[in-house]
């Protein structure tokens, strides 16, 4: 297939610090979604022993532009690897990644393999949102987890972190920012452009490795969806929920942003990309603030804010969003799909689910969603945070056909609860994260974020009964066998 010349591509190298520089990308869809055929190429996987090598976009820029002219692009192609045997990222070598407390001391830290920072550290206030990758290879296994994290000297803003290990129990983090492509700690800031969408916080939705003709580099690249948030505003005029709606949520009690009903911040869909999975480069979207998209009309179901961009690669050019946003008008929770054949451009295929039963964990509605692609049936398997008529969370389970539509649920209980008494995790559990093991394990992971008393918060998994998705336990020690 015909590459994008090298004429129409301005170099976009990656800073040494989490500094980092936003470039555009003009992206149109040439037609209706049916029709462009895309082919698929063999993923390689990043090579990080050669270094970096100038990433380069289609017509980059480093500052706004809402009038540019949208051109045709017919070469809009990229490939995924859904079996990451063969990938080989960066082992860290780093003197300042320090060890997580992670190994369950007693019945109340069951669970929990990732615990706040020290008091000096990037991540000391509040951490979530984790996005766990597990990579195998001849010689290891490595296990990546980029999550959020909130310091003390800036308490309302979310940063974006890196924490990796050897098992996927076991992490090692750092205290501040990344300094090198073997670091770990702080790998991006809030977006400095008075004119963004991610000046106030930014979370991390999902990490795809994928090469694409839009990008040219010596290898493929790490694409990171994210949620920003600005520092606009919203009211909600009518809230029959009965509880604290809030974008993005607030669990330290003595958080000023937590305090008030309705306190809701508008947010939008990013994406940067990198090379080692530690220097970002942010692509500006088409939405003159550099999102992918925006939220949607007065009237729709996402027209607050869009949230929590979990991407899943299809194949054969098909990308999936899944999002949520709370719908005002029902009163819940409802998360929704968008698709594009090259992960920038984005169309919205609308509403895919809503509120539970009366009465069940998740009555009050579905966010932050995950799907994983079931590698023995075919099937899409969703994991969401549930909540509650009283805004407790907790995490439910849905299966689809084809990831499109056809989402039911798997049960009306929860398949992971909070804790119990004064457990680490007693006062809710949510923004999931799935890992199918291969190999000689066969077992699902569950990682997600807890919140305990005060509102601490911390990473905790749980692990699947066998393949039987459909019952978790809390990770208590590795068994040894007998």
């Amino acid at each position: 297939m015909e590459a994008v010349p090298a004429a129409t591509m301005k170099a976009v190298n990656f800073p040494a610090t989490s500094a980092v520089p936003r470039a555009t990308v003009s992206a149109s869809l040439a037609s209706a979604w049916p029709q462009n055929k895309l082919n698929m190429l063999t993923l390689y996987a990043p090579n990080p022993t050669t270094g970096f090598s100038p990433l380069s976009l289609t017509r980059c820029s480093t500052k706004p532009n809402t009038d540019t002219n949208n051109e045709t692009d017919q070469y809009s192609t990229f490939e995924a690897n859904p079996n990451p045997d063969n990938e080989n990222p960066t082992r860290h070598v780093s003197n300042e990644a320090v060890p997580s407390s992670s190994t369950p001391s007693s019945s109340l830290s069951r669970g929990l393999v990732l615990d706040l920072g020290t008091v000096d550290s990037w991540d000391c206030r509040e951490i979530g949102s984790p996005v766990v990758k597990r990579f195998l290879s001849d010689e290891e296994e490595r296990w990546y987890m980029w999550y959020h994290g909130v310091s003390n000297g800036k308490p309302g803003s979310d940063s974006i972190g890196l924490a990796v290990s050897s098992n996927g129990v076991h992490w090692e983090r750092g205290k501040g920012a990344v300094k090198s492509s073997a670091d770990v700690g702080l790998v991006m800031n809030c977006g400095n452009d008075w004119w963004a969408f991610d000046t106030e916080s930014i979370m991390p939705g999902e990490v795809v490795i994928m090469s694409s003709a839009k990008v040219r580099a010596s290898s493929a690249v790490y694409w990171l969806y994210y949620t920003g948030y600005s520092s606009e505003q919203l009211d909600i005029l009518s809230n029959s929920t009965g509880f604290n709606v809030q974008n993005p949520e607030r669990f330290c009690v003595d958080d000023s942003r937590s305090r008030g009903i309705g306190k809701i911040f508008r947010s939008l869909p990013g994406l940067a990309i990198s090379q080692d999975g530690r220097h970002w480069a942010r692509i500006e979207g088409e939405h003159h603030s550099g999102a992918l998209f925006d939220v949607g009309s007065e009237g729709d179901w996402d027209s607050l804010f869009i949230a929590a961009p979990q991407v899943v690669f299809h194949g054969n050019g098909d990308l999936r969003m899944y999002y949520h946003s709370f719908d005002v008008k029902n009163g819940e929770f409802c998360i929704g799909i968008a698709r594009s054949r090259d992960g920038m451009k984005w169309i919205k295929l609308g509403k895919i689910m809503g509120g539970g039963k009366r009465c069940c964990f998740d009555e009050l509605g579905a966010t932050n969603p995950c799907v994983v692609k079931n590698k023995k049936d075919g099937k899409y398997i969703m994991a969401y945070e549930g909540v509650d008529a009283d805004g407790l969370r907790s995490i439910g389970l849905a299966v689809s056909p084809d990831g499109l539509k056809g989402w039911t649920r798997l049960r009306d209980e929860a398949v992971l609860k909070p804790g119990t008494d004064d457990e680490w995790d007693n006062k809710g559990i949510g923004s999931p994260c799935l890992v199918e093991m291969d190999g000689d394990v066969d077992e699902w992971r569950l990682y997600y974020r807890g919140i305990g008393n005060g509102g601490r918060s911390g990473i905790g998994m749980a692990v699947s009964d066998g393949s039987e998705i459909t019952r978790f336990r809390s990770w208590t020690g590795f068994q040894v066998p007998s």
